[in-house]
C-alpha cells in the first residue's frame, strides 16, 4: 500500500453504510488524497466500480442495489448527473 496509486479510503465503507454515505466518502476521499491517476471523480467511480466487481455473484442483491444507487449519488455529487 505505500508504494501503490491507489487513494486511500475509509475503512469497510462498502459494506456499511447508506448510498449516500458511501458517495460522500468516496468524494472526501477522491478530493483529497495525493495517490491517484486520474480525476476525483474517475478514481472515486473506478473505487466503486473494482468493489462491485470483485464482489460478483457474492454480493445480496439488497447491497449491489445501494451500490449502484451510490454511483448515481456519486454521479449527483460531482456535478454529473444526466
Amino acid at each position: 500500500m505505500k508504494t501503490s496509486d491507489a487513494m486511500d479510503i475509509e475503512h469497510d465503507i462498502f459494506r456499511t453504510g447508506s448510498a449516500e454515505s458511501i458517495a460522500k466518502s468516496l468524494k472526501q476521499s477522491s478530493t483529497h488524497s495525493r495517490r491517484r491517476k486520474g480525476t476525483p471523480f474517475q478514481s472515486a467511480m473506478s473505487m466503486l466500480n473494482f468493489y462491485i466487481n470483485r464482489a460478483g455473484r457474492n454480493l445480496p442483491k439488497t447491497r449491489r442495489d445501494t451500490l449502484q444507487q451510490a454511483k448515481r449519488k456519486l454521479r449527483e455529487a460531482f456535478g454529473r448527473a444526466p
